[in-house]
């Protein structure tokens, strides 16, 4: 009965709330229809429809792909302070960046749902009916340790949340090791998502060993940086209490992170421009334009400006701590990760191609409502968990007579 009470006692949060909630749900609902009407003309006409040709095979929907890796990677940097140095003020808000992680999960694997050209074959990936090609494919491993990551923290979620509804202590032999087992889990999905760039020998804008850190400490930052958001806005709208040590001490962590992602960045520019080798035309396609091409120089510079400002908004403690300059360090370090992980990284490793041809690939309609609609699902998914989590952790929802009367 318990078990019973606990899911339609979550539906009837879910579908409970004021306007501004029924508004933003609405809104990601359109976005949503809009998503599926857009994939629903890319599966009649098929990649087609993209902008995606033999030049450019991969595109907006892998460009955002690898982005949310690195957001669901994040929750790491929560995790570390919170379970290995019991530091209570960020332990009291970790389930939150678990929470996102299977967000940006789901929306990952949504996008690579999209990408593929025939999804109706996706039977093949599964156990025992098709083949993963296991150990030889780095793509399967990709597969394996994402939705492996999302198991680990789905069941977490669930355990401390379930736990807290009937009020009582969640079970350490459980959490705890999953837990533990979810860094270096966090660590191998942007790991083994670079390998998956890092191995193409034939694309050598991507064929640099230094790919793999540059990700994991890209992905350090644009997590965190959606989170800081969201305790600010939760500890305004809510009872759920986040104390500013918390915001502060992940502010802090952005620091270090994106000071070692820009320097990781500056190594790999002069490895490129001192030896000047034939490869170093990728590169200068991205930051200096080639034989009048130039379309992406505007967004690499843009980006990297925006991460060398929001490094040292962070830096300082005073403009850490200050609201107005924490977020604008939150909205600088999402829009050049953002840049750096999509147009940044896909379109300068497959331009110019293989035979020095450039094709400027811009995404279709179809392309941006297909990437609108999962979004929406992800910012659904997310907002409704969030609707269940914040109520069970501060007691109005519970197995007791609550309040709400839920």
């Amino acid at each position: 009965m318990g078990a019973i009470r606990f899911i339609t006692g979550c539906l009837r949060l879910v579908l409970r709330g004021g306007w501004t909630y029924r508004v933003w749900i609405a809104f990601l609902l359109l976005l949503v229809v809009a998503g599926v009407q857009g994939y629903t003309r890319q599966v009649e006409h098929g990649l087609i429809a993209t902008n995606m040709r033999d030049q450019v095979s991969w595109g907006f929907y892998i460009g955002n792909f690898t982005f949310l890796v690195g957001v669901a990677a994040a929750a790491v940097l929560l995790v570390i302070p919170a379970y290995i140095y019991h530091w209570e003020p960020i332990k009291e808000v970790v389930i939150l960046g678990e929470l996102l992680a299977v967000s940006a999960l789901v929306m990952c694997l949504l996008f690579v749902l999209v990408d593929m050209g025939r999804p109706d074959r996706i039977w093949a990936i599964l156990p025992f009916v098709g083949s993963l090609n296991l150990p030889s494919s780095i793509l399967a491993w990709d597969v394996v340790v994402l939705n492996s990551y999302l198991l680990v923290n789905t069941v977490v979620i669930v355990h401390i949340l379930y736990k807290a509804f009937r009020g009582e202590p969640y079970n350490k032999s459980v959490v705890v090791p999953l837990v533990l087992l979810s860094v270096p889990m966090a660590v191998s999905i942007h790991t083994v998502t670079a390998f998956v760039y890092n191995g193409l020998s034939a694309r050598p804008f991507w064929n640099a060993s230094i790919l793999a850190p540059r990700f994991i400490a890209s992905a350090f930052c644009s997590g965190p940086a959606i989170l800081l958001v969201l305790f600010q806005v939760l500890r305004k709208t809510t009872r759920f209490k986040i104390r500013d040590e918390a915001i502060w001490k992940v502010a802090e962590l952005m620091a270090y992170t994106m000071f070692f992602n820009l320097f990781l960045l500056a190594a790999e520019l002069f490895k490129e421009f001192y030896s000047h080798t034939e490869h170093l035309v990728h590169t200068e396609y991205l930051y200096l334009g080639l034989s009048g091409h130039a379309p992406l120089v505007p967004y690499a510079w843009a980006a990297l400006l925006c991460d060398v400002a929001a490094f040292l908004l962070f830096l300082v403690p005073t403009t850490r701590r200050h609201p107005f300059t924490l977020n604008l360090g939150c909205f600088l370090i999402y829009a050049g990760v953002y840049i750096e992980k999509g147009m940044g990284l896909i379109l300068p490793g497959m331009t110019p191609d293989t035979l020095g041809e450039i094709y400027e690939y811009t995404p279709t309609l179809t392309e941006w409502q297909v990437a609108a609609g999962i979004f929406g699902v992800g910012f659904l998914v997310f907002t409704t968990v969030v609707k269940v989590a914040v109520p069970i952790l501060t007691g109005e929802f519970s197995a007791r007579p609550a309040p709400s009367g839920i």
